[in-house]
């Protein structure tokens, strides 16, 4: 395994709300690997777009193991323009509960052989997002009827 592409979406209902991410692992052809889905519960949408980026780096050690890691190169793609533009250090990190979050991903890529972030649009975005407003739908509604 060379390159992985790795799809992310994090969204909420609310800002603060229900919040849940999405995230689709793919080979260098663009054929999908694995899904995943999560519900995060209540966050800001962009706590919940770094959510997905940090879920995405992790699970990718957590399946493939520390040694593959280290000779993968990963393209993490988002349509979230705050955390591609934050994580490639073009954008400040004013948001004080969003600092630690970015801490984590940038000492999460040191166990990549190469990260890199690219902004994509919403449309090269849509099964990530599909997952993430799935699993929030599911948990909306089952919130309201307790």
């Amino acid at each position: 395994m060379k390159k992985i592409i790795i799809y992310t979406n994090g969204g909420s209902r609310g800002n603060p709300g229900p919040a849940a991410i999405g995230v689709v692992f793919c080979n260098e052809k663009g054929q999908t690997i694995k899904k995943y889905s999560m519900f995060l519960g209540d966050t800001t949408n962009n706590q919940a777009e770094y959510q997905a980026a940090i879920f995405a780096l992790k699970k990718f050690k957590a399946l493939f193991g520390k040694k593959l890691a280290k000779n993968t190169e990963i393209e993490l793609r988002s349509d979230s323009e705050l955390l591609i533009r934050q994580l490639r250090g073009e954008y400040k990190i004013l948001d004080e509960k969003i600092q630690p979050l970015f801490l984590e991903i940038w000492n999460l890529r040191l166990d990549f052989r190469k990260v890199k972030f690219k902004l994509i649009s919403r449309e090269k975005n849509k099964e990530a997002d599909r997952l993430a407003n799935e699993i929030l739908n599911s948990q909306v509604k089952t919130q309201r009827l307790i």
